[in-house]
């Protein structure tokens, strides 16, 4: 800058010795703009304008005319790479002083030279210094506006320089405009990777443009989708049920493993994975895997295929010795635990299922998960084999001697046993004698005297309880038992001790509907009826008034004793009734001389006594 200020000072002195010829020869055609705006002096051409010949000014106005441009606000012009610095750029735009421009804004042309044509906006038309400042970042963007409306109005394809990444996706560089590029759009298959692409000069195509805010969107996922969707059509139509490709694992999920058919996808489910049980698909197969597949069905128009890669094998059964059948002992480990039972794997892709009643000789069922645990080496005999079926049934039970072998010996009807109790049903509780052995106590065999509702209500689970046996069906293997047999009867003696027409002293204890009941002991609550409530008076016994009772009624077996206080002095007058109609009737019998002979023996009596 300060040398153009020297250039034009130089200028003014030279203006002012020459004459007005030389001035002419100055200004050929062979003399450029620039040169001619050095060596004008500006202030003597505004103060002595009037000493310039008119033709001479009209040449001068031709000339700018001809080779100066005009610098309208926001309106992009062509300049050229006249010198190239450390940190600048400067640019010749025609215009009465070069512009310089930083090279950050060239720092997606590394290959900038003098000489290249560049496109600038003028962004300051004289600092401070005079100096012109141009924008070459601008400019690219007002015209990359243009570009990628063209681009997308047209479908066209275009580069772009990948400058970083960003959430979801990576920013490009188009036409000096920050397009989003989504992660889905960068490749038709998933990318893992996204640092590999930063700092990569790619094609592109636009695929959305936001014109409100300024928003770009490409994709290279759609320049290769058109090929793609082409090779598919050719492979979809070649597609056959049992048909053997090679394949690449393009994603692992928990449910299975997608293979990329070479532009057609599918699915290979975790079952199809190996005839073993996996838990994850991983520990077959690995991402980017290549490996041969077989078609196993896909729908009508063939977008959803389901591929195999344990049918190209043979099946484990097939491979299952003759020699193994019903009754033999197997080795496995277990694999699956349901409540149902467990699966062993005695050979790999070979399987048998123990039921959970086939793994104790209890009827008491239980979870699987008492007796196993995934991961367990267990040993088991078969039970069933149906090589058809492919499907085998296991016993663990089986290798340790049934109970019920000699239950007769053991657990004979009427012997005595301590068992614990497992169980409850609204009809009884099941007690275990020992592992496999089960007997039923109903509930009336629970208790002599207490009214049971639920076995709850008597005993706990866990409880030991002493029982005898009442019934043993070996057969069935059923087994009866009873608690209260343990124990002496105590109505045997209450039958004697409350036999009817027995009297008992008592008090009322509950007024009830139709009577009330009394409290006999803690065994016997007898029953009075209402109208044998009645006193002698006429009043009724109330709820803790003290009375004798009489039973009128006692049932051993239905455990039922009926009492009556009013039945106590009704027999009292019956019995009076009865002697009075008894001695009315000997009276009528006797004659006067009888009732005479009396009277005297009376007397003679009487008279004796008081001698």
């Amino acid at each position: 800058m300060a040398e153009t200020k020297e250039k034009k000072e130089k200028a003014t002195k030279q203006a002012e010795e020459t004459k007005a010829a030389e001035a002419k020869q100055e200004v050929k055609e062979t003399v450029s703009p620039e040169e001619f705006l050095e060596n004008f002096n500006w202030h003597r051409y505004e103060e002595g304008i009037e000493q310039v010949e008119d033709s001479k000014l009209k040449e001068f106005e031709n000339l700018v005319e001809e080779n100066f441009v005009d610098t309208a606000d926001e309106e992009v012009v062509e300049g050229t790479v006249v010198h190239l610095t450390d940190r600048e750029a400067i640019i010749d735009i025609n215009a009465k002083s070069e512009g310089v421009i930083s090279l950050n804004e060239f720092r997606y042309n590394p290959n900038l030279k003098v000489g290249d044509k560049v496109e600038v906006l003028i962004d300051v038309r004289e600092d401070k210094t005079g100096q012109l400042v141009l924008s070459h970042r601008k400019a690219r963007t007002i015209k990359a506006w243009d570009r990628v409306n063209d681009a997308h109005d047209k479908g066209e394809i275009v580069n772009g320089f990948v400058k970083c990444r960003t959430k979801g996706g990576m920013i490009v560089d188009v036409f000096g405009i920050e397009a989003f590029l989504p992660g889905s759009q960068i490749d038709v298959k998933p990318i893992r990777d996204y640092d590999a692409y930063v700092g990569k000069t790619m094609e592109f195509k636009v695929v959305k443009i936001n014109h409100e805010f300024k928003n770009v969107v490409v994709s290279h996922k759609a320049l290769i989708e058109a090929d793609i969707e082409e090779q598919k059509k050719e492979i979809i139509g070649q597609l056959e049920k049992g048909q053997v490709l090679e394949g690449t694992v393009k994603n692992i999920t928990s449910y299975g493993v997608f293979i990329d058919l070479g532009g057609v996808d599918g699915l290979i489910h975790i079952t199809d994975l190996s005839w073993s049980r996996i838990n994850h698909p991983n520990e077959v197969v690995e991402l980017d895997q290549k490996l041969n597949v077989v078609i196993l069905d896909f729908d009508d128009n063939k977008s959803r295929i389901q591929l195999g890669l344990k049918q190209l094998q043979k099946h484990p059964w097939e491979a299952l010795g003759e020699e193994v059948k019903i009754g033999d002992k197997v080795k496995g480990k277990v694999v699956v635990i349901a409540d149902y039972g467990a699966f062993i794997e005695v050979a790999d892709g070979v399987e048998g299922l123990i039921h959970v009643s086939e793994m104790s000789w209890s009827t008491h069922l239980r979870s699987a998960q008492d007796f196993v645990k995934v991961g367990d080496e267990v040993e088991a005999v078969i039970l069933t084999l149906d090589r058809e079926e492919r499907k085998m049934s296991l016993g663990i039970k089986q290798l340790t001697p049934d109970p019920w072998t000699d239950i007769t010996s053991k657990y004979p009807v009427g012997s005595k046993h301590t068992g614990i109790v497992r169980n409850f049903t609204n009809f009884g509780v099941f007690v275990e004698l020992e592992e496999g052995i089960d007997g039923l106590i109903y509930i009336s065999d629970l208790s002599w005297t207490k009214k049971i509702k639920h076995p709850s209500e008597f005993v706990n689970v866990g409880d030991k309880l002493e029982v005898e046996v009442l019934e043993l069906d070996v057969e069935g293997r059923k087994l009866s038992l009873g608690h209260k047999q343990t124990t002496e009867n105590p109505w045997d003696k209450y039958e004697t001790e409350f036999a009817e027409g027995t009297v008992h002293t008592a008090e009322i204890a509950e007024i009830v509907d139709k009577g009330a009941t009394i409290d006999f002991n803690e065994d016997i609550v007898a029953f009075v009826p209402s109208r044998h409530l009645e006193k002698e008076d006429g009043k009724k016994l109330k709820k803790g008034e003290s009375a004798d009772f009489k039973i009128i009624e006692f049932n051993k077996e239905f455990k039922r004793v009926v009492a009556s206080h009013t039945a106590i002095f009704k027999e009292e007058e019956e019995k009076n009734v009865k002697a009075a109609a008894k001695r009315s009737n000997q009276a009528e019998k006797t004659t006067l001389g009888d009732a005479n002979a009396e009277l005297q023996a009376l007397k003679d009596k009487m008279e004796g006594k008081k001698k």
